[in-house]
């Protein structure tokens, strides 16, 4: 079961617009019925209403309407067009999104020094002020093994996540915890460290926004059997407990290395949350298997962390 976004009615069987991203009733699901994006383009004069026969579609015989900020794109950002595709699939958008930014941390390095990549992709407690960096290092990561470990639990979880709330939602989700679970591990670093200085390690990757993933998922379906590194079979919330009580622990001792804990128990902590409000006004479930494999490590305050 789950709600329609326009009614709220209960539905057994929901449908996913694969323009807009949403959840809707047998009586909404239609583009026009619940006031979807793709109908901007549906009186353009090149679009699916354009058949040669009727001139009044140029705007002869009708009204015209002021034209919106998606009129002066040179791209066609209709039901039609080539960004149409990733309206249902934000998952691999940003599974591409990281790795490109993982490329780019590549070039600049090379084409130009250490600092410029940092200050471009890393979010450091002595720049808390560069807002730019509280996203893209959710894209960055800090070596092959580490966005290869993300990429795994997000391509795997993602998809699931996203079809029961929607792309929009999902992508706030995944943006949203990113920031702010790498914000507060540059928080814990000016607590518990003496002096913050610009040599002073910060934090990148996406581990935040997967873990606030598995905890969506951890709610909605608790039992959800996992097959962890493709081998041993483990319940969701096993993982998920799993992951919170090494994070409180390095926490509170202050080691382990150069993962991001706080960032990882903040991402998680967001997903059970948002599950929860999903499961109290959506009656969704989630399927009883699902494969995946992946990687991390133990961290602690100082260094640059990934997560």
């Amino acid at each position: 079961m789950a709600k329609c976004d326009v009614c709220g009615k209960d539905e057994s069987m929901p449908y996913n617009c694969r323009h807009c991203g949403g959840t809707f009733c047998a009586d909404h699901r239609l583009p026009e019925n619940h006031d979807c994006t793709g109908l901007q383009d549906w009186n353009d004069p090149q679009g699916v209403f354009d058949s040669g026969f009727d001139d009044s579609v140029n705007g002869g015989g009708g009204t015209s309407k002021a034209s919106s900020l998606a009129d002066k794109i040179p791209i066609n950002t209709g039901a039609g067009g080539p960004l149409a595709y990733f309206r249902g699939n934000m998952t691999y958008t940003f599974l591409v999104l990281m790795w490109l930014t993982f490329a780019a941390q590549l070039v600049v390095r090379a084409a130009f020094d250490y600092e410029l990549m940092q200050t471009l992709f890393v979010l450091r407690p002595y720049y808390p002020e560069y807002v730019w960096t509280w996203v893209t290092s959710v894209f960055a990561h800090g070596g092959l093994y580490h966005i290869v470990g993300n990429s795994i639990v997000i391509f795997f979880f993602g998809p699931l996540v996203e079809r029961y709330v929607g792309s929009r939602n999902f992508a706030i989700l995944f943006l949203v915890s990113g920031a702010l679970a790498g914000l507060s591990q540059i928080a814990i670093q000016i607590v518990e460290l003496n002096t913050i200085t610009p040599l002073t390690g910060g934090v990148l990757g996406a581990s935040g926004a997967a873990l606030a993933i598995l905890g969506v998922l951890t709610i909605l379906n608790p039992d959800l059997k996992v097959y962890l590194y493709f081998i041993l079979p483990v319940p969701i919330w096993v993982l998920a407990g799993g992951y919170a009580i090494f994070s409180i622990f390095f926490i509170g001792t202050g080691g382990g290395g150069n993962v991001a804990h706080m960032a990882h128990l903040v991402g998680l902590a967001i997903g059970l949350a948002y599950g929860q409000y999903i499961k109290q006004n959506r009656n969704v479930s989630a399927p009883n298997r699902l494969e995946f494999g992946g990687g991390g490590g133990p961290g602690g305050p100082g260094g640059r962390r990934r997560f």
